[in-house]
């Protein structure tokens, strides 16, 4: 694994990098070796806050976390991520590499019940209305929701807007 590491109104120490690519190499079993690994250690008023973001055979792997240390922090993104590997291991064994899950690769023994399937319990159908993102965050804001979709007026595509954990907004635009 290929880690990348850095801050964000920090500066990450020697200690604190190592820290993170060895706790985060223990993920590394379960991954070919030319996958990323982009760490981001940040802090905000005085939290703490580590995003690890995995890129994967064309999918996506991510954990926040936001603690009083740094060092916490690293621990519980590596818990997350094996969580997100143990909840999904089916699924991502498609995508990761074979025989990445066999059983002498979760020591611990914990066992977590793995989803069947994923099951949709409500459908919706809506009109995509041409508007500003300013206009779509004032209607996701009216209907109490935490994202929107609409068509963007100055771009003609579909996009979200969703309302972030530090209370700001996201905008999701297609790439194609």
């Amino acid at each position: 694994m290929k880690f990348i590491v850095s801050g964000k109104n920090i500066e990450v120490t020697e200690a604190l990098k190592e820290r993170a690519i060895k706790k985060l190499g223990k993920l590394e079993k379960f991954f070919k070796p030319n996958t990323e690994a982009q760490v981001t250690m940040s802090v905000s008023k005085n939290r703490h806050i580590l995003e690890v973001t995995i890129y994967f055979d064309g999918g996506v792997m991510r954990a926040e976390v936001e603690n009083d240390d740094m060092y916490s922090a690293i621990d519980k993104a590596v818990e997350r991520l094996e969580s997100q590997i143990r909840k999904n291991k089916s699924r991502l064994e498609k995508r990761l590499r074979e025989g990445a899950f066999l059983p002498e690769n979760f020591t611990d023994g914990q066992e977590v019940r793995e989803e069947d399937e994923f099951r949709v319990v409500r459908s919706k159908k809506f009109a995509v209305k041409p508007m500003t993102v300013e206009e779509a965050i004032l209607q996701m804001n009216l209907l109490g929701h935490s994202f929107f979709v609409f068509k963007n007026s100055a771009t003609g595509e579909v996009n979200v807007v969703y309302r972030r954990r530090a209370g700001d907004y996201g905008l999701i635009e297609p790439e194609l």
